[in-house]
Formats: structure tokens, C-alpha cells, sequence
């Protein structure tokens, strides 16, 4: 099983069936916190959803297109980070994140995200690495901000949430940049 250890707090673990229920229950007990900036989380609803997705994910990790990682802090389940949609041709993918109300202010997406791009760039040998914020997702988007992403601008009406559309700000880091600043 994948597990990548961010620091002596926080631990990220490859998604496997065993963790459907744990996480069916964070996102239960979340899911007002969460339904707010995650398009699906009224779709997932019940413990089968949870239990049928996880083996998606690993098939994903296997045909190596792109991996979902549980974030344990003081071991305890409280969030979830993604490498998605993993384009080896152009060397690019998207990373998203979610995290429990009660686990917020203690920095954990920032080292996991930090954590998970050293393993993006230097393990995978990625390129570049996208991250895409609701443009009122203050919390959210302070991620990218502060670990030195570049904001590339706005896409209009790029998501569906809520019955609505909103725009959504586009950030990238490159390799490059990651690099020059951990070597």
C-alpha cells in the first residue's frame, strides 16, 4: 500500500476498501461543511458509494493515471488529496483537496500539498501541476497562494455547484520552479 509520510502529524494513505467506512463518515459529518465547494457531495450519499469508488481509484493508481490519498493527522482520518487526471504525455495533473472542519487552522493541506508535490515532481517526474479554487474559496485558494503557485487567471463559469455556475482561478507550479526552490 502507497504511504507517504509528511511529517511527524501527518501521514497520507493510498485509499483502500477497508477505509470506505471512515471516510463515508467524515464526509458525513462534514457534509454541509463540504457540499459548500464539492460538486459531489450530494451524489454521495451512502456507504456503497464510498465502497464502489474506492476500487475506481485503484484501478487509477494501478493504470497510473492518477491517485486519491487519505490524510491522517495524529491518526485520525480528516481529509482527502487527489492527483487527478494525470496526462503523461504533456506531463501535467491536477491536485484537489477536502478537509474536515474540525482539522482546519492546523496547516495539514499545506504540508500534504507540499508533501504531495516533492512526490509529484521528483518521484513522477510531473512537469506541471494545476490547482483550480472556486474564486470565493478563500481557504482554499491560500493554498496554492502560499506554497508559491502562479495564478493564471479565471475560468468563467467553470464549475457546476449548487444549481449554479461559478468561476473557478487557475493555479500551476512547474517543475522548474518547484525545483529551484528545494534543491
Amino acid at each position: 500500500m502507497f504511504t507517504l509520510k509528511v511529517d511527524h502529524e501527518i501521514e497520507l494513505q493510498l485509499f483502500q476498501t477497508h477505509h470506505a467506512i471512515k471516510l463515508y463518515k467524515l464526509v458525513e459529518e462534514n457534509r454541509e461543511h463540504l457540499r459548500e465547494w464539492m460538486p459531489w457531495v450530494d451524489n454521495m450519499t451512502t456507504l456503497y458509494h464510498f465502497e464502489s469508488i474506492i476500487p475506481m481509484w485503484l484501478t487509477q493508481f494501478a493504470e497510473n493515471s492518477g491517485m486519491n490519498v487519505g490524510i491522517v493527522y495524529k491518526g485520525e482520518l480528516v481529509g482527502s488529496l487527489g492527483l487527478n487526471q494525470i496526462d503523461w504525455y504533456n506531463s501535467m495533473a491536477s491536485i484537489g483537496y477536502y478537509l474536515a472542519k474540525n482539522a482546519e487552522g492546523h496547516g495539514i493541506i499545506t504540508r500534504s500539498v507540499h508533501a504531495f508535490l516533492n512526490y509529484a515532481f521528483f518521484q513522477l517526474g510531473l512537469n506541471r501541476i494545476e490547482i483550480r479554487c472556486g474564486v470565493k474559496n478563500k481557504k482554499s485558494r491560500a493554498i496554492p497562494e502560499r506554497l508559491g503557485f502562479v495564478k493564471e487567471g479565471k475560468l468563467r463559469d467553470g464549475e457546476h455547484l449548487n444549481g449554479h455556475f461559478h468561476d473557478l482561478i487557475v493555479y500551476s507550479k512547474l517543475a522548474r520552479e518547484w525545483n529551484s526552490l528545494h534543491i
